[in-house]
């Protein structure tokens, strides 16, 4: 089942596609208010779905998909996880790596719908698109097995993680941290690190499109199964699986649930899909302040994401007070 939610006529409404070119509304039925209480519903809100298309599917009900203002499918995720470096082919250049999933944190102000522009400013230096599977959460996930891992999840989207290499570079630090020796926890050692931190690159607004379609997990027979594209103005820049995935969906879900839990709704984007072959340039060279968009993303069952590009020109605004000599 395709669902959507989007805006017509002044309204929100949460949707379910027929076919590829209209949308039936679902405000009719109360557990449709939003998409975050049809997911909370579970399996009865979607029983619920199926037995209104059986009595309901009249062609004047239609609302034709060019009509309508797309929206995220989820307007308001308690939290988005983006899952780091996880795909095979990004291994090569790994110096050192945790031999678990590393994941960090967007905030649901970040999100962009299907053909809403991505917005990049001047001042934010290189930016690239990241073409991403993503699963919402269905119900209440803590410390689960990975056998069962996929019971928790309600369904699937097309996530592009627009991330500034400009600003992770600008936030980088270069210091010594401090740990208890190893021998002597009495005393410190300095250790020599290099880090950055993510909430710029990865969380400015509109860096994380996801949509247009959350597609239930009843129609997605193998999420480490889905062929990955993706075109910057035109040019293929991706062309790659989840199948190359060095976690597997089930094991990011079941790892990340043993330290944060995880709520329905929630939003979890499981990596980059960037695999160039050898006459493509790769999403790396797709930087969006020369690269004119659009960003086109699609992945097998889940439909293609269109985002439009805008780039605007300046400089970073003052933001320090003014100070006395």
């Amino acid at each position: 089942m395709k669902l959507a939610t989007f805006q017509y006529q002044q309204r929100t409404l949460v949707g379910v596609a027929l076919n590829d070119t209209h949308l039936l509304p679902l405000d009719a039925l109360p557990v449709c208010a939003s998409m975050q209480s049809l997911i909370a519903a579970g399996s009865a809100g979607l029983a619920a779905i199926r037995e209104y298309l059986a009595v309901a599917a009249e062609p004047r009900q239609m609302i034709p998909v060019e009509a309508v203002t797309w929206l995220p499918p989820v307007t308001s995720p308690g939290k988005i996880c983006g899952v780091a470096m996880n795909n095979s082919a990004s291994n090569a250049r790994k110096i050192s790596a945790p031999e678990h999933p590393a994941f960090f944190l967007k905030p649901a102000s970040s999100l962009v719908a299907h053909q809403q522009p991505v917005l990049i400013r001047e001042y934010y230096g290189s930016v690239h698109p990241e073409p991403e599977l993503a699963c919402v959460i269905g119900r209440t996930a803590r410390e689960i097995a990975p056998e069962r891992a996929l019971d928790y999840v309600f369904g699937y989207t097309i996530f592009d993680d627009i991330t500034g290499n400009g600003m992770r570079a600008q936030d980088r630090f270069h210091y010594y941290a401090l740990y208890p020796k190893a021998d002597n926890p009495a005393e410190l050692e300095r250790v020599e690190q290099h880090l950055s931190y993510a909430a710029r690159y990865k969380g400015s607004d509109t860096f994380s499109a996801m949509g247009p379609w959350l597609v239930t997990a009843d129609d997605i027979a193998d999420p480490d199964n889905l062929d990955v594209s993706c075109k910057v103005g035109g040019e293929l820049v991706a062309e790659d699986s989840t199948r190359y995935y060095n976690f597997k969906v089930a094991e990011v879900l079941s790892f990340i649930s043993h330290f944060l839990t995880l709520h329905p709704g929630d939003v979890i984007a499981m990596g980059t899909a960037f695999k160039p072959s050898a006459t493509r340039k790769s999403i790396h060279h797709a930087n969006l302040q020369v690269v004119p968009g659009p960003i086109e993303i699609e992945i097998s069952g889940l439909g293609r994401q269109i985002s439009p590009v805008s780039v605007q020109k300046g400089g970073l605004g003052r933001w320090q007070l003014k100070r006395s000599d």
